[in-house]
């Protein structure tokens, strides 16, 4: 690098200067001898530094450089001592032993940091199975040293010694957040993602792992942004081998975990595309009617779309790459008889079609709307709310996947899964853009039938997902509307978990049931009774998101709150809840109360509450500090029990206080 080679003028400079000032001491000969002697052998090594200083490892280079220069200005300063000529300075000066052989010390650790800077900089063949050690210089901080080792021989090593050394950095990273810290200091980023990209498979594995572990902390993945790692991610999870793919999705759902900005980034990458091709592969079933098209446009935007030549011929071209791309795509059990999952899915798709011309006899469509395909749910997909649609690939190829061992394709959908889940968190636009593919139909085909860990992540990031519609009316009547058949199978799934009460992925799909409460219609009342289920006798997490879900379906703003509270009514959630206040853990009770006085404002005439003694449970509770602490709940309190007075005045009155 010109750089350091400029850096390296003024040390070669002084290197001569001592030499010359040796020859022209007058006193302490021999030590100046023995200076000049080491002196030289120091400058040939710094002019065989700038002979290479393109290939030299740039961030011990600047500290050795610096180094050695400052121990030639010493060297230089004591020989000039020694070379006065004046009778009385040769007298009155005195120059202490000590200091030649601080000197000598000096000099011979920049000797032995420059030699291993030249070793540690050379090829592989150059450098061939010669011990590095340690320079001088790290021997204060010896893990400096094995850091700029392994990042050395991550840039011009063996294949073979490239594995090994990131095999090594993913240990120092594992360690200690400080280690990987002075990994992205000293350049290892760089290194690591180039291996990434051209290594053996063992390296590549490993260099993700790395990354991965790097990515904990914020500031180490703003840094790893800045030096390629999307474009890196983005181009192995569409060419990579499927294990290597695996790493990079759990790297990503690192890096995102730790640094929510970097969301859009990896989108822009179309990486969200490559991961839903990972989801679906092998889990939904290639189908003609998965993309329908239609006789005319239906919006206002799709007749803009339809005067864009241009633009229609784009998407023309995605959407047949994306056919080719999944033509292969098998459902897992083969030629048996699908699954029930399945089943919902296959029927529902053609419910959705009923009306549609038969594939074999379609007459072609208008040349508009050949850039729009039908979603998962149903829902024409909007270009511009998808950008990675407009990418001309459709994610990895199918080639060679199919001959993966089970493990691995079980290790990579969970991962996706993973991925995908920490991408969806606070993310309107990307949670747009999953709903738009098949991911919602892949996820209610994992829920059913996957391992724990897929199972687990496709609950969280339906958890996410659903949590971003419940907030937007337009995300939630485009992938959630009561027909969508992507919207049925999911809740058909999150119903099952919760009726089975799975301790893992309980809390999750209850959640995600209460995001989606103002999607459901007057007729579906079967989510009700699982959850007021839940209120009884079980752990109080469970017990208070359950209180959190039904909330949703009774309070205000659903506009069938009075259909909701019926039900729950019915159910018997009102003694459960009476009981939650009571008798419940503190966590619990402020959901549970905020509960009963929605179905009180709601239904204050049911028999039912008189009979649960609805009305001393929220008089007592509108005097409990922990209970009353926020306005809002005071009002609600004092509102129901207003409307409980009035209708249950000759109610049954108990004694609780």
């Amino acid at each position: 690098m010109a750089e350091i080679k400029l850096i390296l003028a003024r040390p070669i400079q002084l290197a001569d200067q001592v030499t010359k000032a040796a020859d022209e001491a007058t006193s302490c000969k021999q030590e100046c001898a023995d200076l000049k002697g080491k002196t030289e052998r120091l400058a040939t090594l710094l002019r065989q530094a700038a002979r290479a200083s393109s290939d030299l490892y740039e961030r011990p280079a600047n500290r050795i450089i610096k180094e050695t220069e400052q121990a030639l200005d010493k060297a230089l300063l004591l020989v000039l001592k020694c070379s006065g000529n004046g009778l009385m300075k040769r007298v009155f000066t005195i120059i202490p032993a000590a200091a030649f052989r601080k000197s000598f010390s000096q000099l011979e650790n920049s000797i032995g940091d420059v030699s291993w800077l030249l070793r540690v900089s050379a090829s592989a063949e150059g450098r061939g199975d010669e011990y590095l050690g340690l320079p001088p210089i790290a021997a204060n901080e010896p893990i400096l040293g094995l850091i700029w080792e392994q990042i050395a021989i991550l840039s011009t090593g063996s294949p073979e010694d490239r594995t090994d050394a990131a095999a090594s950095l993913v240990s120092l990273a594992k360690d200690s957040d400080r280690y990987g810290k002075r990994i992205i200091e000293e350049g290892g980023v760089g290194a690591l993602l180039k291996l990434l990209k051209e290594g053996k498979v063992e390296g590549q594995e490993n260099a993700a792992n790395a990354i991965r572990l790097l990515g904990r902390d914020p500031e180490n993945v703003e840094a790893m942004i800045q030096a390629g790692v999307c474009q890196v991610f983005a181009k192995i999870l569409k060419e990579g081998p499927m294990k290597v793919q695996a790493v990079v999705a759990w790297a990503i759902s690192e890096l995102v975990s730790s640094y929510p900005k970097c969301q859009d980034l990896f989108e822009q990458h179309y990486i969200i595309r490559s991961l839903v091709s990972h989801l679906a592969f092998e889990t939904v079933q290639e189908h003609s009617k998965y993309n329908i098209t239609v006789n005319k446009a239906t919006s206002i935007h799709a007749l803009v779309l339809a005067n864009n030549a241009k633009t229609n011929n784009v998407y023309k071209a995605a959407d047949d790459d994306d056919r080719q791309l999944h033509s292969r795509i098998l459902h897992p059990m083969g030629n048996r008889t699908p699954n029930q999952m399945h089943a919902v899915v296959t029927n529902s798709m053609n419910m959705l079609s009923g009306g549609a011309v038969p594939s074999t006899t379609a007459t072609p469509q208008p040349s508009h709307m050949e850039g729009h395909s039908l979603s998962s749910n149903g829902k024409h997909i909007i270009p511009h709310h998808s950008p990675y649609l407009h990418h001309a690939h459709s994610g990895p190829s199918t080639k060679g996947r199919e001959l993966e061992d089970p493990a691995t394709k079980t290790k990579m959908k969970a991962m996706a899964a993973r991925a995908l889940w920490q991408l969806a968190k606070g993310n309107l636009t990307i949670c747009r853009s999953i709903t738009e593919s098949r991911a919602l139909l892949c996820f209610a085909v994992l829920l059913e039938k996957g391992e724990q860990e897929v199972r687990h992540n496709s609950a969280m990031a339906l958890m996410e997902i659903t949590a971003m519609a419940e907030h937007d009316p337009e995300l939630r009547r485009s992938a959630f509307k009561p027909t969508s058949p992507a919207c049925r199978a999911v809740v058909e799934q999150l119903l099952k978990i919760i009726e089975k009460e799975d301790a893992d992925l309980l809390i999750p799909c209850v959640k995600s049931i209460g995001h989606l409460a103002r999607t459901f219609r007057a007729t579906e009342k079967r989510m009700i009774t699982p959850l007021v289920q839940l209120l009884d006798e079980r752990e109080a997490e469970v017990s208070k998101e359950a209180c959190i879900a039904l909330t949703k379906f009774a309070c205000t703003d659903n506009f069938l709150h009075i259909n909701h509270c019926e039900e729950i009514i019915a159910a018997g959630g009102a003694k459960h809840l009476v009981q939650l206040v009571y008798f419940g853990e503190q966590s619990v009770k402020l959901d549970a109360v905020t509960l009963l006085c929605y179905i009180a404002l709601h239904l204050p005439d049911r028999e039912e509450l008189a009979r649960a003694e609805t009305l001393p449970v929220i008089e007592w509770a509108s005097k409990q500090s922990q209970l009353t602490q926020d306005e809002a709940h005071e009002r609600l309190l004092h509102e129901a029990a207003n409307k409980l007075e009035l209708f249950q005045s000759r109610g049954p009155r108990g004694g609780y206080h």
